[in-house]
């Protein structure tokens, strides 16, 4: 008989609450696909702000497409995050999500941009943000935003990956899915409320600090490669190639490291 898993909703709810009166924490055994669902409730007029946990992910997206699977909450944490949002400017929102994540959990866990969690050269997280337009008498600019995050409690077989699995319990031994859940969630809506006023700017230079690939060699999948300088303050990417600086824009191209 599988155990329970004391997921700590209210906990959650209680911190995020006193910003959020309406917000709500939905737990469910089984789902194809945290934001798939989000998403389409979204599409229906659904909008509500909303945590949704899965204790397993049968069809899960990651960026470009790829899939995402999450076996079972033992190794792996699935969740979604839907907020009405209308910031300023949104771009460099995905970066400053995985900041908020990494900067939630550990010192060693690095970010690979635009929205991969690593640690060592592996992967430990992704990060998939969806949006829907609303209703446009509310509000010209609101969007409903999803935020999709899958990570790898422990390291996944490597076979049919593209980039090698980390597990987030090699920094955190003792870490299980709500533990890890609780660090991440509250903070994470306290940013994105952040962002929505200022922009990424404020986190450019703490992502700096975690960027692993910033000074490396690189390679796009539109075939640019070069020296990652970093990201400016709109969270693109600057890549030093042997004709000069390129910018690289998340909605392109994917990017990895020479190695």
């Amino acid at each position: 008989m599988a155990s329970v898993i004391h997921w700590q909703a209210e906990a959650i709810w209680e911190a995020i609450s006193p910003s959020i009166p309406d917000f709500s924490v939905e737990i469910v055994p089984e789902l194809d696909s945290t934001n798939s669902e989000l998403m389409r409730r979204a599409r229906v007029g659904r909008t509500e702000p909303i945590l949704l946990i899965t204790e397993r992910q049968t069809a899960g997206r990651g960026r470009l497409g790829r899939e995402w699977i999450s076996e079972q909450s033992a190794t792996s944490l699935t969740f979604s995050l839907g907020l009405p949002i209308a910031p300023a400017n949104w771009s460099g929102l995905s970066l400053a999500v995985g900041l908020s994540i990494v900067e939630s959990l550990h010192p060693a866990l690095q970010l690979k941009w635009p929205n991969d969690v690593w640690f060592q050269q592996r992967k430990v997280a992704g990060i998939l943000m969806e949006t829907v337009a609303m209703n446009a008498a509310m509000s010209s600019t609101m969007k409903y935003l999803v935020i999709g995050v899958g990570i790898n409690l422990v390291p996944r077989s490597n076979e049919g990956l593209r980039t090698p699995s980390a597990g987030l319990s090699e920094v955190l031994p003792n870490v299980d899915a709500p533990k890890a859940l609780l660090c991440i969630v509250p903070p994470l809506v306290e940013m994105v409320q952040q962002f929505v006023p200022q922009g990424f700017a404020p986190w450019q230079s703490a992502y700096h600090a975690r960027d692993c690939l910033c000074n490396e060699s690189v390679v796009c999948s539109d075939g640019t490669e070069g020296i990652a300088q970093g990201v400016d303050a709109d969270g693109v990417l600057w890549i030093r190639t042997s004709v000069g600086l390129k910018p690289i824009h998340s909605a392109e191209v994917s990017v990895k490291p020479l190695r």
